[in-house]
């Protein structure tokens, strides 16, 4: 049976004085480990300003310690950093991807309109995360669907089903993760939301921030109607993001 380890890889406390996190997933198979989001990595930590810059820290707020990062956790869990075989990845910001260069054999599985958008010249993104040049598996659109949103299959040699589900938007290849793990799904939504509260309050003040980082508010918006409309009509499925603290439950 796979075993789920629930990561929190980032800290922020925002300059308006809200704490974030980052909801990084570990699956534990037989042979190996799968990563789901990366957070923050052990360079960001020894190297911040360098590796992320002293504007983008100081304007989103983060905070860092090496016991936070994917590979000291995996570490205290007991388990063989060497054994992250494959890291899924969201989206290419910096906070989701910095964990990347700690496991450099790692495959990347990342959705192909964000790989093109992150080698375009959209200054969101950071270059150094992929500067040890992983081999990266970009996933293009598919006619596979998951509960009415196009599903991307990422195929890995382990007992659970795993699909990029396009969630445009938050970036211009922003995905969610659809995960199948012991008869069970679970529906990872990265960035397309910041905080859950916005599924159910159109006013609340974070939705101010979330509208100045998409790289297509409108694209964002329909992402996030479609992420209302799976949480009302399918309760089974437990959806969670990456920032909110509430949905964080290790």
């Amino acid at each position: 049976m796979t075993k789920i380890h629930h990561l929190n890889c980032v800290e922020i406390q925002s300059p308006i004085g809200s704490r974030g996190i980052g909801h990084c997933l570990l699956l534990e198979a037989e042979q190996r480990l799968v990563l789901v989001d990366t957070g923050i990595g052990l360079l960001d930590t020894q190297q911040p300003a360098t590796r992320i810059g002293q504007d983008l820290i100081d304007m989103v707020g983060f905070r860092f310690n090496e016991e936070w990062t994917a590979i000291r956790q995996i570490e205290q869990l007991g388990l063989t950093p060497n054994s992250v075989t494959d890291c899924i990845i969201s989206h290419l910001d910096n906070d989701h991807i910095g964990g990347l260069s700690d496991f450099p054999d790692a495959v990347v599985h990342v959705g192909m309109e964000e790989y093109e958008n992150f080698k375009s010249d959209n200054p969101r993104y950071l270059k150094v995360p992929l500067s040890h040049n992983p081999k990266i598996i970009t996933y293009g659109q598919s006619e596979n669907e998951w509960y009415g949103f196009e599903a991307r299959k990422i195929d890995i040699d382990i007992d659970v089903d795993f699909f990029l589900i396009p969630l445009f938007g938050h970036t211009n290849g922003h995905c969610g993760v659809a995960i199948k793990v012991n008869n069970r799904w679970l529906f990872y939504v990265a960035d397309a939301y910041y905080l859950r509260a916005e599924l159910n309050d159109n006013n609340h003040p974070v939705n101010e921030l979330v509208k100045i980082r998409a790289d297509n508010d409108e694209l964002r918006i329909i992402s996030l109607n479609k992420i209302r409309d799976l949480v009302n009509k399918h309760p089974e499925i437990t959806v969670f993001g990456y920032h909110d603290v509430e949905d964080y439950n290790p």
